[in-house]
């Protein structure tokens, strides 16, 4: 799969997912929910730069020259 998620778009989904994958965990007290597990998919698509969202619907954050 090629890269198609920019810069800006990458750290938000890292710092979104991070955050849920904490609350996910117990790190937040009060705020434990199995379906914080969703941030997964933002922080693996971060990561790895590519999303199958953007890919199906055409969408490319990332700058050409």
């Amino acid at each position: 799969m090629n890269i198609n998620v920019g810069t800006l778009d990458r750290v938000f989904r890292v710092a979104v997912g991070l955050l849920l994958v904490a609350i996910a965990l117990g790190y937040m007290p009060g705020y434990q929910t199995v379906w914080a597990w969703v941030g997964l998919v933002p922080l693996l698509s971060g990561v790895f730069g590519t999303c199958p969202v953007y890919t199906a619907l055409g969408i490319n954050t990332c700058k050409t020259s």
